[in-house]
């Protein structure tokens, strides 16, 4: 599913866009922590600040916290303690313009009942815009995933990694700013998987967008990232962050070069030993 974040909807070469020197940043987490009811403890104090254009994956082991992290940038869920800033402002200034939020779910949960087109209308629908604008975005947002000819189909009718694409031009046809994605192709086979990391990078470059996604697979986030931010387990800390200083955009030739198997070695490195940080806590 795709969510747009606002204030009434809360509880070539080189890099793809340069960050101007003394940017304002887009997300600051500020000494972040989470402590649930029961006393779980989520997050260790956290510490992060992304830049405009950045494309920032979290990387970890089950239980290290990055779902939980990423839920607290979409304000989703609050912390225990600590604090976060958006564009150098609290929340309710998300969703002005320059400043839109969305947020895609693991799974699409398109509505069954409602054909493509109106599962991508869905939130211009909610915000009241002119039905006529509303279908030029919609067309717009389909033809960026390539789903322009089924615009008529159920999601029944589509496959899984087209259901994705459809919940992923759900969150475009806002026109976001900031992309928050929660492990969205986890589900899928490597293929439709290395496809749709493709794509994204594209629509990252073409929109500009600045972008933090959820992962535990390496090779995506070599593959997608200009920086990696490695956590580990028990309680969610940051462990390191690894700058992927290759040029965008990327395609599958990277995938077999050298420097793509040296920053996934680093990464597997790292992720093992955020797994024994875990088990050491258990």
């Amino acid at each position: 599913m795709a969510t747009m974040i606002t204030p009434d909807t809360a509880p070539a070469a080189g890099p793809a866009f340069a960050n101007p020197t003394g940017s304002v940043p887009v997300v600051e987490v500020l000494s972040v922590e989470k402590i649930y009811p029961n006393g779980t403890r989520a997050l260790d104090p956290v510490t992060l600040t992304v830049q405009q254009g950045e494309f920032v994956t979290l990387l970890g082991p089950s239980g290290c916290g990055k779902s939980t992290l990423l839920k607290m940038i979409a304000n989703l869920i609050g912390p225990s303690d600590g604090r976060l800033r958006w564009w150098h402002s609290g929340f309710e200034a998300v969703g002005s313009p320059g400043r839109k939020l969305v947020f895609v779910f693991q799974d699409p949960t398109l509505m069954p009942w409602a054909k493509v087109h109106a599962n991508v209308r869905l939130p211009l629908d909610l915000a009241g815009a002119p039905r006529a604008d509303a279908d030029a975005r919609v067309k717009e947002a389909l033809d960026l995933v390539g789903l322009s000819r089924f615009d008529t189909h159920y999601p029944r009718e589509l496959s899984g990694g087209m259901q994705m694409r459809a919940s992923i031009a759900r969150a475009l046809v806002t026109d976001p700013d900031l992309l928050l994605m929660d492990e969205p192709f986890g589900a899928l086979d490597e293929f439709t998987r290395n496809k749709l990391d493709a794509d994204i990078i594209r629509l990252w470059w073409q929109k500009k967008l600045t972008v933090m996604f959820v992962t535990h697979s390496i090779y995506e986030a070599v593959f997608l990232s200009t920086r990696v931010v490695v956590m580990a387990a028990r309680p969610g800390r940051i462990l390191k962050e690894v700058i992927i200083d290759e040029p965008h955009p990327r395609t599958d030739a990277f995938r077999v070069t050298q420097k793509f198997a040296a920053y996934a070695k680093e990464l597997s490195e790292l992720l093992a030993e955020a797994s024994a940080l875990g088990a050491a806590e258990d």
